[in-house]
């Protein structure tokens, strides 16, 4: 028979190591870079594994009747709201680095996901620790855990533009000094040096949304922004900041709800650059669905 404290103690450090490992998976740098290595990730980690010490140690702590392990939880949720302030305000501050600007909405969903990783960390302790302390078994706590962190990490994936739009390329042409994509107005651009490298280096793309939420959903200025910050963080962009006329533009077309982009990448193969659009993540402050509305749902039906 295996000691009461023993268990308790298998209990917590396995679900700390379990959590800990999760917040490493979700840690993981893409294209953005964020958070920065190794500083950025020396901060997380360590709240992460705060976070998976607290999960772990809460149910043991409850069941030997110490309720100021509730005290403790209230206390660390308090400092992840935190976390998400911290994200913000350094990400505000950068943004006029950038040659691309995220936006606002960007940033905000960002700093929404730092926050969020934190609890779903706690989460995967959590049940790592209570399924090793009830059974009395740490595979069975670990099949637990390792199942929890797989969930966790599928939870945090969202959608891409892709799976709500088209993506083909446009035409790019100049009627006098307005930039076209397609029959699409972008903008104006009076220098003719200008006009002249945007036809010969330039890209032209039409995002045609697959329905009316995908529509309202790509309408939204965010997730406009985010897109050519995106896809300008992948593929490069040939701007610097004495060069605004160089900025990528992305435009509504009022009559048929497209979206129109003229972009001048450093990689200049197309196909690329239709992957970076897909590629690009749905923000969840824009997410639309005029569908599941009454008036939406006819409206949408009787076109």
């Amino acid at each position: 028979m295996i000691p009461e404290i023993e268990i308790q103690l298998q209990a917590i450090a396995l679900g700390t190591v379990i959590g800990t490992g999760a917040r490493y998976i979700l840690l993981r740098s893409d294209f953005r870079i964020y958070p920065s290595y190794p500083h950025g990730n020396v901060i997380h980690l360590s709240l992460g594994f705060v976070a998976a010490f607290l999960g772990a140690v809460a149910i043991p702590a409850l069941l030997e009747e110490e309720y100021t392990a509730v005290t403790f939880l209230a206390l660390a949720a308090q400092q992840f709201r935190e976390i998400r302030n911290m994200e913000r305000e350094t990400l505000t501050n950068l943004e006029s680095t950038e040659l691309v600007p995220r936006g606002n909405q960007y940033i905000e969903g960002i700093s929404k996901v730092f926050e969020a990783r934190n609890y779903l960390v706690m989460a995967a302790a959590l049940l790592t620790s209570t399924a090793t302390y009830l059974t009395v078994s740490s595979l069975i706590g670990g099949i637990i855990g390792v199942s929890a962190t797989l969930a966790t990490f599928r939870i945090m994936r969202g959608k891409k533009v892709g799976d709500f739009a088209d993506i083909q390329l446009g035409e790019l042409s100049f009627d006098d000094s307005l930039l076209f994509v397609e029959d699409i107005p972008m903008v104006n651009y009076g220098d003719s040096q200008v006009q002249e490298t945007i036809l010969n280096k330039g890209f032209g793309l039409i995002i045609t949304p697959k329905n009316d939420n995908a529509g309202a959903t790509l309408t939204n200025t965010g997730q406009r922004m985010a897109i050519v910050h995106d896809v300008a963080s992948m593929l490069g962009v040939y701007k610097d900041v004495n060069t605004e006329e160089f900025t990528p533009v992305i435009r509504r077309d009022l009559d048929t709800g497209r979206l129109a982009m003229v972009i001048i990448p450093l990689e200049g193969n197309p196909d690329y650059l239709i992957e970076a659009v897909k590629y690009v993540p749905i923000l969840e402050s824009a997410l639309r669905y005029p569908l599941k509305s009454r008036p939406g749902y006819k409206a949408g039906n009787d076109k």
